[in-house]
């Protein structure tokens, strides 16, 4: 596998974590209540800070041949 593909894959990945945060988030704030729209809300937030690491790495990284 090429670093391009392996690049794009990678950025697949944070692209789901973001899919998955947003609908976390949805459930903490609307469907969740006591502990679970707390540990919700904290999963959401951690994935989508995980996701835009991940996404700064690979667009910083330069371009790949």
């Amino acid at each position: 596998m090429t670093p391009a593909l392996q690049k794009m894959w990678i950025s697949f990945i944070a692209m789901g974590f973001m899919a998955i945060s947003i609908f976390s988030i949805y459930l903490s704030r609307y469907k969740l209540s006591g502990f679970f729209k707390a540990f919700m809300a904290i999963f959401a937030y951690i994935l989508m800070i995980i996701a835009g690491l991940i996404i700064f790495v690979v667009v910083f990284s330069g371009p790949t041949t």
